[in-house]
C-alpha cells in the first residue's frame, strides 16, 4: 500500500481542518454548550435509567450525557472533515488525487485518518477539562474514571468510533456534488442516528423506539464509552449493552463501512471519471 501517500494526504487534511477555526469552533463549542446548557435545565426533570439503580451515587442527567456530548463532538468533525470531500471535487483536487498512481484504499484510509486524529484530540480534551466544568452546568459532580488503563482504553475505543463515523461520512459525502445536499443528509440522518443511540436519553421501555435505538450501530459506540468512562462496573441491560458487544458491533460496523468507502472509490461513476 501507498504509505507515502496516505501519510501526505492525512497531513494535507490535518493542516486544512486547523487553519479553518470556524470547524474548531463548531465541533467542540456547539456540544459543550448543549452539555451545559441541558445539563442545568434538565437536572431536575431526569429520571436515571433501570442500570443506574446499583450505582453507589446518583446519576445526574449531565453525568449521563458525558459520554454522548463526546459522541457528537466526534460526530460533528467526521462532518467537518469528509465534506471537504465535495469541496475537493469541484476544486479539481480529487480528479488529481484520482489519476495518480495511488490506490483508491489509500485515498479512503488518509481521509479516515486524517478525521479519526481529529476527533479523538477534540473529544478526548472534552472528556479530560469536562468534568472539571461540570460545575458551570448542572452544579454537580461527575464520577469519572481516572486510572490510567480505563482512559487508555477510553482513548482507544473513541478511536473506533471515530474511524466508524468518518468513515460513515466519506460514505455519504463521496456520491454528494453539493455541500447543501450532505447538510441535508446530516439533519435527517445523521443528527437523528445519534438522538436515537442512547446518548441523549434514555432509551427504556418505548416500544418501537427501544428497537430503533438497539439497531442503530452507534448506541453500541455510546453504550461502550459509558461503560469505560464510569467508575463504577455497569450491569448488562437490554438498554446498556456488554463491552464485548458494544466492541464487536463497534469494529464490524467500522470494517464494513470502510469496505464500501473503497468500492465507491474504485467504481467508475459520473463523480469518479479517473
Amino acid at each position: 500500500m501507498h504509505s507515502g501517500a496516505i501519510i501526505a494526504l492525512t497531513q494535507r487534511e490535518l493542516i486544512r481542518f486547523l487553519r479553518q477555526r470556524t470547524r474548531i469552533i463548531g465541533a467542540v463549542g456547539q456540544p459543550v454548550i448543549f452539555w451545559l446548557l441541558f445539563g442545568a435545565g434538565l437536572r431536575t426533570s431526569f429520571r436515571p435509567p433501570s442500570w443506574a439503580a446499583g450505582l453507589a451515587h446518583e446519576v445526574t442527567y449531565q453525568e449521563y450525557f458525558l459520554p454522548g456530548v463526546a459522541t457528537l463532538i466526534v460526530l460533528f468533525t467526521a462532518i467537518f472533515s469528509t465534506i471537504s470531500i465535495i469541496e475537493d471535487r469541484r476544486e479539481g483536487f480529487l480528479q488529481g488525487v484520482l489519476v495518480a498512481p495511488v490506490s483508491r484504499l489509500a485515498i479512503v484510509l488518509s481521509k479516515i485518518s486524517a478525521g479519526t486524529i481529529l476527533a479523538i484530540l477534540q473529544a478526548g480534551l472534552f472528556l479530560l477539562i469536562g468534568p472539571m466544568l461540570s460545575w458551570i452546568g448542572a452544579g454537580a459532580d461527575i464520577h469519572v474514571s481516572w486510572s490510567l488503563s480505563r482512559m487508555l482504553m477510553a482513548a482507544v475505543f473513541l478511536i473506533l468510533i471515530a474511524a466508524e463515523l468518518t468513515a460513515l461520512g466519506f460514505v455519504i459525502a463521496w456520491p454528494m456534488n453539493s455541500t447543501q445536499g450532505f447538510h441535508a443528509i446530516m439533519s435527517i440522518f445523521l443528527m437523528p442516528m445519534w438522538l436515537v443511540s442512547g446518548a441523549f436519553f434514555p432509551g427504556g421501555d418505548s416500544g418501537w423506539l427501544f428497537w430503533l435505538i438497539r439497531i442503530n450501530p452507534l448506541t453500541y459506540g455510546v453504550a461502550g464509552l459509558r461503560r469505560l468512562l464510569y467508575e463504577q462496573p455497569l450491569p448488562v441491560t437490554p438498554e446498556l449493552p456488554s463491552m464485548l458487544t458494544c466492541l464487536s458491533v463497534t469494529v464490524f460496523a467500522t470494517i464494513v463501512l470502510i469496505v464500501v468507502s473503497a468500492k465507491m472509490v474504485s467504481r467508475a461513476s459520473v463523480n469518479n471519471a479517473a
